[in-house]
């Protein structure tokens, strides 16, 4: 037997593999977007997807509920608590 085809054949075989691993790990890292601990990673082709518009919204993000705090208090008056608190109650508003 010959014993430099065999090495010949082992030398040609383990380059190869080599590089479809390679090309296999470089196919599979881009153009996909990815979700890594909850965090969305961006495709290799963000710079071309459309913009998102989201137009700004008001500064103080509880503004419905603040207005029915403020409407529940207006309703229930000045004796919220029945007047047993003596003003300075943060519960009741007086």
């Amino acid at each position: 037997m010959n014993h430099t085809t065999n090495l010949a054949a082992h030398r040609g075989v383990a380059p190869r593999i080599l590089l479809a691993v390679a090309a296999m790990a470089g196919l599979s890292s881009t153009g996909c977007q990815v979700d890594v601990g909850g965090q969305t990673l961006p495709s290799a082709y963000y710079l071309q997807d459309d913009i998102q518009y989201f137009p700004a919204g008001p500064e103080f993000k509880l503004s419905r509920e603040a207005a029915a705090q403020k409407a529940y208090k207006k309703e229930i008056g000045g004796e919220g608590c029945g007047g047993k608190c003596g003003g300075g109650c943060a519960s009741c508003g007086h």
